[in-house]
């Protein structure tokens, strides 16, 4: 497949993915907005905190290190030993299920039975759930490989409504069921992800579809484990790396969900104070799932494809190396003003949103700061995803290792922080360490990137500086609005609140006109791709 194909096919996939992570927060955003009203502070928190950190520890250590091996490279490969690797995810999935389970009912804190009942059933059926979608890797694996857009799409979207649907259900139908609420929403969640996919490629499979693009698999027989006679079972070299990866992503879990860890093993904040902090987390990261992950998924493909690992710059193609040198700049410079503008307005407009969303239950303790930091986290969340999706598509085997130690000292680094901050600043602690993280992280992502380019021409980190003209409007805008908040927001009615919304509206379109005047570059790559 040329570059320029597959820089196209990975646009789509980017941009579908941000369209469906919409829905997906804007569903489960007035879900949230719902079940706020409707169930105890420290329900959410045992949900969102404790039981959903079971989940995604064991889903990250079963599968992150096998969808990076085996989505390296072209997609010309012994696809029988690379599906036979993806199976082994399932036992691995069925070993941390279990562990983890046992630490999670025997080891640590057991919320108040009359408060958060059906605390053992939540544990079990959680970690069921991981067991069950690991079942569909091989199907998702071979989706994104081949950038099957339209069919992830229709999976999650499908899937996450279902779950919705069913919570809300029994919310308003059972509220005192508690965790069975939850736990049956998750399982019907990763049951209809799994059966989409596996719906999807039993009609694939074998059609004049399939057969027309030249398929690798055949069968659906082939979505399984086969021997081969006088070959091995897994491509070993996929195997090793692997293996790197998996070092590299037991890590890198600590670094993403290390606040909560703290908060599960170390018993700094209590459910409640965690069921507003997971409240805030979601408002916050919004832009940085709908947007950022999908685009850091996307082209980490694109990269992969395009450029092969452990090569250097001029051992390349020198027409792909142009082309990712020119992608590269311009994603740091979409994400980049995107994560300016989230940190500019959103530290001025935190409060208003927790007071809308929630009420005086969040707006009037440590909401807000929590928010305003967040925005910063952002910006931080932005650049580190552009440039590991990069650095982790061209590491070789050798630098996968060397960097495992650096986020060996990272991860115990950013927990001890995380742990000293929180006692000096409250859940804000968690939010300024996970800042510290990202900074440490981009400064290696950016020092691999200037050192991978510096034999050729192409200077991709120049998309890390804006126009000086489009800094100082962010600069005045932020002041503006500031002041427009202290004046206006949020105790003084709302016609107050009202031109505190319109000053912001001013100054975000002022700034969007501006972005449009000096970035002609990156408007037309985002209009073209």
């Amino acid at each position: 497949m040329a570059a320029q194909d597959v820089l196209g096919q990975t646009a789509r996939l980017a941009s579908s993915s941000a369209l469906l992570q919409v829905l997906f927060r804007a569903v489960s955003f007035a879900l949230n907005a719902f079940t706020l009203r409707c169930l105890s502070r420290e329900l959410l928190g045992v949900v969102h905190v404790r039981l959903t950190l079971l989940y995604s520890t064991v889903i990250f250590l079963a599968r992150e290190a096998f969808r990076r091996a085996c989505l390296s490279g072209s997609t010309k490969r012994n696809w029988t030993k690379t599906i036979n690797l993806l199976w082994l995810t399932v036992p691995l999935g069925v070993f941390w299920s279990v562990f983890l389970g046992l630490v999670w009912l025997y080891l640590l804190e057991v919320p108040d039975p009359s408060v958060v009942p059906h605390y053992q059933a939540g544990v079990v059926a959680f970690g069921l759930s991981a067991i069950i979608e690991l079942l569909g890797e091989p199907c998702w694996v071979l989706a994104q490989a081949h950038l099957f857009v339209r069919l992830k799409v229709i999976a999650e979207s499908l899937s996450v409504l279902s779950k919705c649907v069913l919570t809300v259900t029994l919310v308003i139908l059972y509220p005192q069921w508690g965790l069975y609420i939850f736990s049956l929403a998750q399982l019907l969640y990763v049951t209809v992800l799994v059966l989409c996919y596996v719906a999807y490629f039993v009609m694939f499979l074998g059609s004049p579809e399939a057969t027309k693009k030249s398929f690798p698999v055949a069968r659906v027989k082939a979505l399984l484990p086969n021997f081969v006679e006088d070959e091995t079972f897994v491509n070993w070299k996929e195997a090793r790396l692997t293996w790197s990866f998996f070092k590299q992503s037991f890590l890198k879990q600590i670094l993403t969900e290390g606040e909560r860890y703290v908060m599960t093993f170390l018993n700094v904040l209590n459910f409640g104070d965690q069921g507003v902090y997971d409240i805030v987390n979601n408002l916050g990261s919004l832009v940085a799932r709908f947007i950022f992950l999908p685009i850091e998924e996307s082209f980490y493909v694109f990269f992969a494809k395009v450029l092969e690992r452990g090569k250097t710059v001029k051992d390349q193609k020198q027409d792909d190396v142009a082309m990712a040198a020119n992608v590269l700049e311009l994603l740091l410079k979409l994400v980049l003003l995107i994560g300016l503008t989230i940190t500019v307005f959103g530290y001025a407009y935190s409060q208003l949103a927790l007071d809308i969303y929630g009420g005086s239950m969040l707006s009037s303790g440590t909401g807000p700061d929590l928010l305003r930091c967040y925005s910063l986290y952002v910006l931080f969340l932005a650049v580190n995803g552009v440039t590991e999706c990069f650095t982790f598509a061209l590491m070789c085997k050798e630098e996968v290792d060397r960097y495992n130690f650096v986020m060996l000292a990272l991860s115990l680094l950013f927990l001890c922080i995380s742990y000293f901050l929180t006692h000096w600043q409250g859940s804000k602690g968690f939010i300024l360490a996970n800042c510290f993280n990202m900074a440490i992280r981009i400064a290696h992502s950016i020092h691999y990137i200037h050192d991978y380019f510096k034999e050729s021409t192409y200077r991709p980190l120049a998309g890390l500086l804006p126009s000086p003209f489009l800094v100082l409007l962010y600069t005045v805008s932020g002041a503006i609005t500031a002041f427009s908040e202290v004046f206006f927001c949020c105790d003084k009615g709302w016609m107050a609140r009202l031109i505190h919304i319109t000053v912001g509206a001013l100054c975000f379109a002022a700034t969007i006109v501006t972005m449009f005047c000096t970035e002609t570059k990156l408007i037309h790559f985002v209009r073209s791709q």
